[in-house]
């Protein structure tokens, strides 16, 4: 396989001496368990595919966008009781983030996106921090986002749920064993106003959880996962596209002044 110019970890530096890019992209993910069928690394698999995907289309279309490789670690203090979960607490990840914004900024880079995999990171805190000292503009995105899963998955799911094992199987099949999934039942919480979703904490995995997933992923197919795929990852280039094309300094539209009316 050719080295594809838009994901870095690919490409030489013959490569990217020749480009001259104007947005990074970078996927976040995590290491967590995902139910008993899919792969600790899901989070990133996810992530990193859909960058790179909206990557390529973007980059068909002329805009010089660039893939970073993935951060394959993210903020999962409720699952440390679950071996081999990887925890980055989110001051860390501020720091990750301020070195990585302070080495594009060297490269005259000044538009990054986070694509995000996982749903314990939070990055408007990290951004809005951020804001003050760089003048890097930071998108965020975590891509379940883009389109609501309801339109493709009669019940999505949560976590390792149908829509989640769905892009799994269309982006890495070999990695998926559906037959030993669990049903995904999860525990709610005993108090109203955070099954209501109007107050917050933090779960605590397994005791939230029967197999660490959250809704039934044995309804999941691959023609579901690409279909919801396809659709995000349009979504998405077109994105890169608009920020490639927009100045830093044009993100507001200006507002059309007040016609007198006439007597």
């Amino acid at each position: 396989m050719n080295a594809r110019p838009y994901v870095l970890r690919e490409a030489s530096w013959a490569v990217i001496k020749s480009e001259s890019y104007s947005v990074a992209v970078l996927p976040w993910g995590a290491t967590e368990a995902h139910n008993y069928h899919l792969p600790f690394g899901t989070d990133t698999y996810e992530a990193e595919a859909i960058a790179i995907e909206s990557a390529r289309i973007a980059w068909e279309r002329g805009t010089r966008v660039i893939v970073l490789p993935a951060i394959p670690f993210g903020v999962n203090t409720g699952q440390l009781d679950i071996p081999f979960t990887i925890n980055l607490n989110p001051t860390t990840q501020l720091q990750v983030l301020h070195d990585i914004v302070s080495s594009l900024e060297g490269h005259e880079i000044d538009k990054l996106v986070i694509v995000n995999g996982h749903g314990g990171n939070d990055f408007k805190g990290l951004v809005r921090e951020l804001q003050g000292k760089s003048g890097m503009l930071i998108v965020t995105v975590n891509w379940w986002q883009i389109e609501s899963g309801k339109a493709h998955f009669p019940d999505p799911g949560d976590h390792a749920g149908a829509l989640e094992t769905a892009v799994m199987l269309t982006l890495a099949p070999d990695l998926v064993a559906l037959e030993k999934a669990g049903a995904g039942a999860a525990r709610p919480f005993v108090i109203s106003a955070l099954r209501e979703g109007w107050a917050w904490t933090p779960r605590e995995w397994t005791k939230a959880t029967e197999d660490t997933g959250v809704g039934d992923p044995r309804g999941a197919t691959a023609d579901a996962g690409k279909q919801y795929l396809e659709s995000i990852t349009a979504k998405l280039a077109g994105l890169f596209s608009e920020l490639a094309a927009c100045p830093r300094d044009g993100l507001y539209r200006e507002t059309n002044p007040r016609q007198e009316q006439s007597d």
